[in-house]
């Protein structure tokens, strides 16, 4: 009776209840668009999209930001979820362009997904304005930061990228990260050597940048990986343990 006196107390006060968003649900709807490449559908299997997505929890309207967004993967996802009156941008590094020009250029062909912005700089320079994003993605790329592709100067200095990550966000922002586990106690080069980073090393980085840590999720780890093999080894190669953290921008 009690709760029922305050259900109808708010309603006269013209309170209105919030709305409850099934993160799960979308996620499913967004993955079973018809419009998906069949080569994004058989990676479902061994990306669980739709947990990584409920862990996300994109909003209709938001502004997305990834990182390193590959050929795209994720990025039709992001789009369908923030919807016509959201944003996603992709970013991608013009070094990567060699071997993802293609597979960008057959995603975002003939405007099929208008709400989403390409944007080539390197990690250290995003290209959003301060406070305008509500998320930020960073997934299987955090240990880039410590590979030299083609003799390079390297994708961008480390401490710099996260400070960015923090600036384009809004207060209360939310900043996901994943990657592929390296063994405890691994120097930063072994990102560059294996393409695998110990998670304390990206913890350490976003909480001096000011995060806040909020959750982990185990979905995607596998303690059967085998840490000293390249993440491009036939061996572990689309079956290795991913850590998968979420971190909010202090308001």
């Amino acid at each position: 009776m009690f709760g029922c006196a305050q259900e109808e107390s708010a309603s006269l006060q013209g309170e209105e209840t919030p709305t409850v968003i099934d993160h799960t649900l979308r996620a499913e709807t967004a993955i079973a668009s018809p419009s998906r490449f069949a080569e994004d559908r058989s990676d479902d299997h061994m990306r669980q999209p739709d947990s990584v997505l409920a862990f996300v929890s994109i909003e209709p309207g938001m502004t997305v930001f990834e990182i390193e967004a590959g050929g795209g993967y994720y990025t039709e996802l992001f789009s369908a979820l923030v919807g016509s009156d959201g944003a996603v941008i992709m970013q991608s590094p013009e070094i990567f362009d060699s071997f993802l020009a293609d597979p960008i250029a057959a995603r975002l062909a003939a405007n099929r997904l208008p709400n989403v912005r390409l944007s080539k700089t390197n990690f250290d320079n995003l290209d959003a304005a301060d406070n305008s994003v509500d998320i930020v993605t960073w997934f299987l790329g955090p240990h880039e930061l410590y590979f030299t592709p083609n003799g390079s100067s390297g994708l961008g200095d480390v401490e710099t990228a996260y400070a960015e990550i923090i600036r384009v966000l809004k207060p209360g922002g939310v900043f996901i990260v994943l990657d592929h586990a390296a063994a405890s106690g691994s120097p930063e080069t072994t990102g560059g050597a294996l393409h695998r980073i110990d998670p304390v090393i990206v913890m350490g980085l976003a909480t001096s940048v000011g995060f806040a840590f909020v959750e982990e999720s185990d979905v995607l780890r596998n303690p059967n990986d085998h840490y000293s093999m390249s993440v491009f080894d036939p061996v572990v190669r689309r079956k290795t343990d991913r850590f998968l953290l979420k971190y909010i921008k202090p308001e």
